[in-house]
């Protein structure tokens, strides 16, 4: 269930990101439901909402760092056992991040793409990883034993 979770998420990641770069035009929005979601191609250089500009070196490296913890704590909760909640929400931070390095590691930018103009333009990964973050927190704060431990 969770390499499915993974593979699933960067399979979606990777072909959504290919279908931006062969169909929109770099920093051009394309109005989908306009003044509301749009379209638009973005090299995104840093981390979240742009921090870290040009530093891929670092960002590359905490990925992978995070990447490694994350699988440490999947491994050590069994993940080919029935997965519970907090492995769940693991699965998706880890199928985010690895997309995210992926296009890092090869591209040197992560590729963005969904634009609702409130908040910076983002992805699949950046998704996945967000709902990680919520499952992960909603598991550590209502959950009496979270069995995954980092």
């Amino acid at each position: 269930m969770i390499l499915f979770i993974v593979s699933i998420i960067l399979c979606l990641d990777f072909f959504t990101k290919f279908l931006a770069k062969q169909n929109l035009s770099l920093n051009e929005p394309l109005p989908v439901i306009k003044g509301f979601f749009y379209l638009t191609l973005v090299h995104n250089r840093g981390a979240g909402f742009g921090i870290l500009k040009d530093q891929a070196i670092l960002l590359v490296f905490t990925s992978l760092f995070a990447v490694i913890l994350i699988y440490l704590g999947l491994k050590k909760n069994k993940i080919y056992k029935k997965p519970d909640i907090t492995s769940i929400s693991l699965a998706f931070i880890l199928g985010g991040a690895l997309g995210n390095l992926i296009d890092r590691l090869f591209l040197g930018y992560v590729v963005d793409f969904l634009d609702f103009r409130i908040w910076p333009v983002f992805n699949i990964a950046d998704s996945a990883i967000t709902i990680g973050a919520i499952l992960l927190g909603w598991s550590i704060l209502f959950k009496k034993d979270v069995s995954c431990n980092l």
